[in-house]
């Protein structure tokens, strides 16, 4: 079987502001990255799609899939069940429903392996994803975030 690491961060310059992510995939000696920013974001939400365009990235199925991240948000909202509890409750109340439902599709097919990495902390693939998502979030062709830009439009003032 063969085996695909993916190391994912989120970034924003404000929350909500600018925001990117960075992958890194490693499987035996290739290496490939990714990175996408937008204009108005979130952290916790780069986070998440950073998993999700990392998942649907994949052209097989069936592979042995470990995904590491900084992201407490992501990863213990995963291993210890609760999106699929919140799936069950219908997502609806639940902040980047929009991101989960879509995870949910994609987890589907790959069931892949959450690990949580302390960020920071001089993991050299860890940090490269952290440069690619900052780089990314400082892009000059940011692209949108509909979804969030939507519901952020549509808060009533605090």
């Amino acid at each position: 079987m063969v085996e695909v690491s993916i190391y994912t961060d989120g970034a924003s310059k404000g929350n909500p502001g600018p925001g990117g992510y960075g992958i890194v995939f490693l499987s035996g000696s290739r290496r490939k990255e990714a990175s996408r920013g937008f204009r108005l974001t979130t952290n916790n939400r780069m986070e998440l799609l950073s998993v999700i365009d990392a998942l649907k990235t994949l052209k097989r199925n069936n592979l042995d899939v470990t995904v590491y991240s900084d992201s407490k948000y992501v990863v213990d909202s995963i291993n210890k069940g609760w999106v699929f509890s919140w799936h069950k409750k219908g997502l609806d109340k639940k902040k980047n429903s929009d991101l989960w439902r879509e995870f949910l599709k994609i987890y589907a097919v790959h069931k892949p392996k959450f690990v949580w990495i302390k960020g920071h902390n001089l993991n050299p693939e860890n940090e490269r994803c952290d440069q690619l998502a900052v780089e990314a979030s400082q892009g000059r062709l940011l692209e949108t975030d509909t979804a969030y830009e939507n519901e952020y439009r549509n808060r009533d003032p605090e």
